[in-house]
């Protein structure tokens, strides 16, 4: 039946062209934004997944900066403290040369003095984002020890640093938590040692009698120990935060690959779906246009 008022063709092939028309106009948007899923309207589902991941890695970028604090915080405390042993094996050096005979104990006084002034300086410009794990400023540090996620929510846990008895020199801050003269430079005192000995204080008296020489290489000793325990404890901080780092580092990128897997377009795929569309779209022109000829040939009957 052929009529006037109503092209079958017609419709059947316009409803074809704008089928490819849509299948077009989305696959052409994937190209321009790389996404298959750019919105809740392509797919709830895998958007929501996806979100909720995107949402994990901002928390995750969070941390790995404070881990970056933490690390930075940790490695100047652990660079003044090994300083600070140097120093102090400068110290038993000079106080070695104080007990060979005609040793000139002003000299080696001024000296010493100004080894005091250096391990006051090196604690003092110990500090790093206002941290400072050496003057006695803080009775604990904490850096963030794991990472966990359930629920779609995430938390962390703290590694804590105990610095009660661990600061350098005390008196440090606002509200010390190791008073003044209580640090391991201040009032160390060996087994054995008469009395302690203030290594931020030292003068020519720490030298003037052979029972002073003793007790200052007996406390020097004392301290290097109780240093080298403290750069251990920090040391041991220090490889806790790496391997956290570099855990949420790796975390994090399986993160993104998990958000690339669900929403990100295949440009191989659409940009071969983008050819086949432009053909299907030309033929169903053509279709269209063959289809509303139908109507001329009626025409023909009437001539």
């Amino acid at each position: 039946m052929s009529s006037i008022l109503t092209n079958a063709s017609a419709i059947t092939a316009l409803q074809s062209l704008r089928t490819v028309q849509s299948s077009l106009a989305s696959t052409q948007k994937e190209i321009s934004t790389g996404l298959k899923i750019s919105s809740a309207a392509d797919n709830a589902s895998t958007w929501s997944i996806a979100e909720t991941m995107k949402s994990d890695q901002g928390v995750l970028s969070t941390i790995s900066d404070s881990l970056s604090v933490s690390s930075s915080v940790l490695n100047v405390a652990n660079v003044a403290v090994t300083n600070a042993i140097s120093v102090i094996n400068n110290i038993k050096s000079a106080v070695a040369q104080a007990s060979q005979p005609g040793a000139d104990l002003a000299k080696i006084g001024t000296s010493l003095t100004g080894l005091s002034d250096q391990l006051k300086s090196i604690v003092t410009s110990a500090n790093f984002n206002g941290l400072n794990l050496l003057d006695g400023s803080r009775s604990n540090f904490n850096s963030i020890a794991s990472y966990s996620d359930g629920n779609g929510g995430t938390a962390s846990s703290l590694n804590t640093i105990n610095l009660n008895a661990t600061a350098l020199i005390g008196g440090g801050g606002a509200s010390p938590a190791v008073a003044a003269g209580g640090g391991i430079l201040e009032a160390a005192q060996a087994t054995g040692a008469t009395s302690a000995t203030d290594f931020t204080n030292l003068s020519q008296t720490n030298v003037s009698s052979s029972s002073n020489i003793a007790d200052t290489l007996s406390n020097a000793d004392k301290s290097i120990a109780d240093l080298t325990k403290y750069a251990a404890q920090i040391g041991a901080a220090q490889t806790s935060v790496t391997g956290q780092a570099a855990f949420i580092k790796t975390l994090n990128d399986g993160l993104t690959q998990g958000v690339s897997s669900l929403v990100d377009a295949d440009m191989n795929q659409a940009s071969t779906r983008l050819q086949a569309l432009q053909t299907q779209q030309q033929l169903g022109v053509q279709s269209l246009s063959i289809a509303n000829q139908n109507s001329q040939i009626i025409l023909r009957l009437f001539q």
